[in-house]
């Protein structure tokens, strides 16, 4: 991982040229995720609730459990297949996630577990965005603590044109944006990763993204750009220009309102 610190707005739109530039001719488009913290690790929801080495014979299992109480009351079917010696086995395949595009998961499955990470259930999908505007503004919607500097990353899964693997190593795939989900996956432009690790006793398991970007891996490239948390106002007031706010990304009551005192309040009185 590259990273490297910035003095405002305008340095990270300039710096951002370099990885497009450089990647212009990669077949995986640059993804994007801002974090309000740079101290903060790359961690999916999962990992955040203590579930760092979740199978997914376990994670499969107890999302396919609640499903009958998800359908009740939200009124959406979710055509996953119910939990099967067949699906159990796919779990203690090597090649599982290792073929391009790999097997995990299948689409059904990927719109739930899509819509199940919206809403607020603890998934070991990392989320991206494909437009760097949408992370500024998830890097700087709510200031963290005394955190002096917020992180965009720039993440491209295949720099070199393919995917490298290497068996009893942790491997990241990239799901894909286009799949019928909520209406905020689109809103937001997202798209998802995740991290398995093969063990030949539990078969796969979800690992930390860290563990891989930690280390110099030519399959993934992975850009870590800080800016500092006191360029907040301007940041926000130059993605409200553009309608790039809490509303337009969620479009729900509590987001108006939320964007409403943003614009009254943060940005015009220049409150943090």
């Amino acid at each position: 991982m590259e990273e490297k610190d910035l003095p405002d707005w305008d340095a990270f739109q300039q710096e951002l040229q370099t990885p497009r530039v450089g990647l212009k001719d990669s077949p995986s488009p640059l993804l994007f995720r801002g974090q309000s913290d740079c101290e903060h690790r790359l961690t999916t929801t999962l990992e955040r609730r203590g579930s760092v080495t979740t199978s997914f014979d376990e994670y499969y299992r107890l999302t396919n459990r609640m499903k009958p109480a998800v359908e009740t009351f939200t009124g959406a079917i979710w055509n996953v297949p119910d939990y099967s010696l067949e699906i159990a086995q796919s779990f203690r395949d090597i090649e599982l996630l290792s073929a391009i595009p790999g097997r995990f998961p299948s689409l059904e499955y990927y719109r739930y577990m899509v819509y199940l990470r919206h809403h607020g259930f603890p998934s070991p999908l990392l989320d991206w965005s494909s437009s760097p505007y949408v992370a500024a503004f998830f890097a700087f919607r709510n200031p963290t603590g005394k955190a002096q500097k917020a992180s965009i990353y720039v993440y491209c899964e295949m720099p070199k044109g393919f995917k490298g693997w290497t068996a009893g190593g942790p491997t990241i795939r990239r799901m894909g944006s286009y799949v019928r989900s909520h209406a905020r996956h689109f809103r937001q432009q997202s798209d998802y990763t995740v991290c398995g690790l093969f063990d030949k006793e539990l078969g796969w398991l979800f690992y930390p993204h860290e563990q891989v970007f930690s280390k110099t891996n030519k399959s993934d490239a992975l850009w870590k750009f800080n800016l500092p948390t006191t360029k907040r106002i301007k940041i926000l007031r130059s993605l409200d220009d553009y309608n790039l706010n809490a509303f337009s990304l969620f479009d729900s009551e509590e987001a108006l309102l939320e964007t409403m005192w943003v614009r009254e309040h943060v940005l015009k009185l220049g409150s943090l």
